[in-house]
Order: structure tokens, then sequence, then C-alpha cells
């Protein structure tokens, strides 16, 4: 079954699980199954924006869409994927956007335009639960939540469940949870009785594919490549792929 405009949000306020290393690689490995990908930067680290184009100045961002109301700066990245960058800019979006008129909805009223001419869009979201990360729940209708399986992360679980849950019925009723999945996974004790505790949690919704440790994904943002060309034959290579063919069972064979 063809996938027709499923609109993803890569979250967790935790930093340092992989959101924008997760979100590059589904990405990339959508693309090469043939899907159109439309990844969007809404992170002002502008980690995925430099870690797909090496540049930390684009002449246009996602900023200028939120508060200045111009078109979304697609930039074409490889073959059936583009990136909307972020800038530094992104920072100031909080305040700036603080007295807009229905200002929850911005992203999604421009994401809704370029829908039918994308497959997939994934949006790696800030660690910081504000206006932005809103904008992207709102546009989304689908969360997926990046974990790293250490000691207690379903207590900074329990803010972003309330999040999505306040999104759903005030403003955005299509929102689900999409999945959970691993990253920098060891398979330690503890690795082991933190997955135990979150697939108690979230059951199904936890994928199977476990994202291992690996320095080639370390290395990635540097490269200027995705993990597919950078290190083909890795392990972060083969779990990243192991993850789509995860992500596509669920949203096109239901």
């Amino acid at each position: 079954m063809e996938v027709k405009n499923i609109t993803i949000a890569i979250g967790n306020q935790k930093g340092g699980v992989g959101k924008t290393t997760s979100t590059a690689c589904i990405g990339a490995a959508l693309a090469l199954r043939g899907k159109r990908v439309l990844l969007v930067d809404l992170d002002a680290q502008q980690n995925l924006t430099f870690t797909l184009t090496q540049n930390e100045d684009p002449e246009t961002s996602i900023y200028d869409t939120l508060v200045k109301d111009q078109p979304l700066p697609i930039v074409p990245i490889r073959e059936n994927l583009d990136l909307v960058p972020a800038s530094l800019d992104l920072a100031r979006a909080e305040i700036d956007m603080a007295t807009m008129m229905a200002r929850e909805g911005i992203l999604k009223s421009y994401l809704d335009e370029q829908k039918e001419k994308y497959d997939y869009i994934l949006m790696d979201c800030s660690p910081s639960l504000g206006i932005v990360t809103t904008n992207a729940l709102v546009a989304a209708d689908k969360l997926y939540i990046p974990l790293t399986a250490e000691a207690l992360p379903l207590k900074g679980l329990t803010m972003l469940d309330d999040i999505v849950r306040e999104v759903k019925r005030r403003v955005n009723p299509m929102l689900e949870l999409g999945g959970v999945f691993f990253t920098r996974f060891n398979n330690r004790k503890l690795n082991r009785e933190v997955i135990s505790m979150v697939e108690k949690r979230y059951g199904e919704k936890v994928f199977q594919t476990k994202i291992r440790e690996n320095i080639s994904i370390a290395e990635m943002p540097l490269s200027g490549q995705t993990i597919f060309e950078y290190e083909p034959k890795s392990n972060g290579a083969a779990d990243y792929q192991a993850l789509v063919d995860e992500i596509i069972s669920r949203e096109e064979n239901r």
C-alpha cells in the first residue's frame, strides 16, 4: 500500500537521546526506499541542518516562515530528500511569536501546503516544550519518541505525555503517539530493565529495533554524509534500516 502524507514529530524534552541523528537517518533510509521525504529542523542548535548541509548560516530558515510569514525555504539534499533548515534566530522565536494570533498553528498551515509533494514529513524538535515544539505537535499526525535506556526515563516522559494529551484535547485531536524507540543501546542489565519498564507503559508502541551504540553514528554529523554513505556496513546503518522497515510496516500496511 502506498503511503501518503504522514507528518511525524520526533521529540523528547531530554537532550542527548538521538533526536537529530534519528531524524536524519530515518529520513535518509526512507528516501533510499523511494519515499519522498521532507525534514524540518526546529531546533536553534541547527544540528540537523549542519549534519546534512555542513552550513550553519542558511540564507533563510524555518524562523523566517514562523515569524516573518515567508514561504518554507526547502533545500534539496539528496534524491527524494529535502530539508527546511534552522538558524540561530530560532532561539528568539518563542519571544517573537508570543503575541501572534493562532500562533500554535502557523507551522501546520505551511506544511499542509506541501503535503501532497511528500510521503513523509519528519520534524526534529527542540528539547524545549515551548511554542515551536507545540507547533510541531499541532502539525503532526504522529509523535515518535527516541529514548536512551538510562535510569528513570519514565519520569521525564510524564511531562511530554501531558503536553501531547493537552495538544490532542485542545487543538489537534488527530495526534497519536506513533512509537517509542531506543538509541545508544548496549544490552547491559540497566538497559534491559529500563526497556522492560517502558514496554509496560507503552506496550506495542515500542519498536522492536534498538539502535546500538556505534561510533559511526557519532562521527556521521561531521562528515556531511548520511550514515548510509559514510559507513553503509556499520551497525548504525543496519539498525536504522531495520527501524525504517518497522516504520513502513506500521504506517503503510495497516
